[in-house]
């Protein structure tokens, strides 16, 4: 009995003492010259924390650039003339009109399709055997790469560059030439030799054949199924030709009935752009100033020079970014921190994020969460210093109760601060466990002794 007594008297005694084990703890009564006001986190609460003035470190400069050069092509010749300065949003859009042309009659050219009716009687038929089938007087012809239209027991009639009229006065003679009865009609059946393009904010892209009747610009965008903006303030109809870009605001276009009524040409290319820049409507077209830069050695190798200045200063960013996430694995850039302590997966510093705020949960969770096995999850503080000099030794511990799961939504709206200390209090019977398992060597080795006595 003396020596279980003695025993129990020894246990009481080292836990009393703080000798067996001393654990942290948030105590706003402690005798030191901290002073700790403790705040349970609440709605208020957290608008309150949250009040104070932070700005998150960015990232350097070198992670926004692009490794466009914003030249333009030199030793090509003359490049299309820029619109606007894309550099500097400009208070209203210019206007510049493509110059005026006069429509003259249609000229058929290769892909067209004619078509050639003759009366369908008996004398007709036996002299255009082979020309026209027995079962129907009218047949189509496909004006090849030659310009010609080849017609059996006629040959090859020339069309490419001729009127409708034009080319009804040849094949005339060419009839009569072949002692063939020369009673026909002409028509052009498809045309498909002179197209304009329509892209951008429209509903359908599309190409527009130019047909008989000349085409202006309101019946090509109406081809294209309409124009499709919200904002019209900086939205333009800009059109591509031969090397030269023109621009119609999209506000003066429907104010102005005759700039709708502008005629366009083969080749003409047609995009309705969004944006004050030209990058649209530069990507747009480079399909067709490629087909000249084909036909100029030149222009091909300033794309070569320019390529390889973007590539040169693609590698340029690269190596300085590189240099930079290589100081930022050194621990060589400054950074704002907080740091978890206490019962959590891992003791750590958690890096603030840039250009961002973070919150509790962020730097609870990122780091493996709070054990409940041994955490305390009552006990869940952010302790953080006050930024007065006059205060240098206080302390608020803002206090989240995790008893109740739905606090945690608070832990999501709690803004940390840089060196802010996260600290989650043990469970009380973790505590009592450590205790045992420090002293329960001592009672072994003193019942030994005791016991040798």
């Amino acid at each position: 009995m003396l020596r279980t007594a003695w025993i129990a008297a020894i246990v009481v005694g080292l836990s009393g003492c703080g000798v067996a084990y001393n654990s942290p703890g948030v105590n706003s009564f402690a005798a030191s010259d901290t002073k700790v006001r403790v705040v349970a986190l609440t709605p208020e609460s957290v608008l309150v924390a949250n009040r104070s003035t932070y700005r998150p470190k960015d990232l350097p400069a070198v992670f926004f650039q692009t490794a466009g050069t914003g030249g333009g092509l030199r030793g090509a010749g003359v490049a299309p003339t820029p619109v606007i300065d894309p550099t500097q949003k400009p208070l209203s859009m210019e206007t510049r009109l493509p110059p005026r042309v006069v429509p003259g009659p249609y000229r058929m050219g290769v892909g067209d399709v004619v078509l050639l009716a003759t009366p369908q009687v008996g004398s007709t038929v036996e002299q255009l055997t082979g020309l026209l089938a027995a079962s129907n007087s009218r047949q189509g012809y496909t004006v090849q790469d030659d310009g010609t239209i080849a017609i059996p027991n006629v040959g090859r009639v020339q069309v490419a560059g001729m009127t409708l009229e034009e080319a009804e006065a040849t094949l005339f003679q060419r009839l009569v030439e072949s002692q063939i009865d020369p009673t026909f009609s002409l028509e052009i059946a498809e045309f498909n030799s002179k197209k304009v393009s329509i892209g951008g904010a429209v509903a359908n892209p599309t190409v527009a054949p130019i047909s008989l009747t000349p085409l202006f610009l309101d019946e090509a965008l109406a081809a294209a199924g309409g124009i499709t903006v919200e904002d019209q303030d900086y939205a333009s109809v800009r059109i591509y030709r031969d090397e030269t870009l023109y621009q119609i605001p999209l506000n003066e276009l429907y104010s102005n009935r005759g700039l709708q009524r502008i005629a366009l040409v083969d080749g003409d290319s047609v995009f309705v752009d969004t944006a004050y820049e030209l990058d649209l409507a530069q990507a747009y077209f480079a399909e067709q100033i490629q087909l000249s830069q084909f036909r100029q050695t030149a222009r091909i190798a300033a794309l070569n020079e320019l390529n390889a200045e973007v590539n040169i200063r693609r590698s340029a960013l690269q190596e300085s970014r590189q240099n930079y996430m290589t100081r930022l694995d050194l621990d060589s850039v400054e950074r704002d921190y907080v740091y978890l302590t206490g019962e959590v997966s891992k003791q750590t510093r958690y890096p603030l994020p840039f250009g961002k705020t973070s919150n509790l949960a962020d730097a609870l969770y990122g780091s493996g969460g709070v054990p409940t096995a041994t955490g305390n999850v009552k006990e869940i503080y952010v302790l953080r210093g006050s930024p007065d000099p006059r205060e240098f030794s206080a302390v608020t511990a803002w206090r989240l109760d995790g008893r109740d799961a739905t606090n945690f939504i608070l832990a999501t709206r709690f803004e940390l601060r840089p060196n802010d200390v996260i600290f989650v209090a043990e469970q009380p019977v973790t505590k009592w466990s450590r205790v045992v398992q420090q002293i329960t060597p001592t009672l072994i080795n003193t019942g030994v002794a005791a016991a040798s006595n």
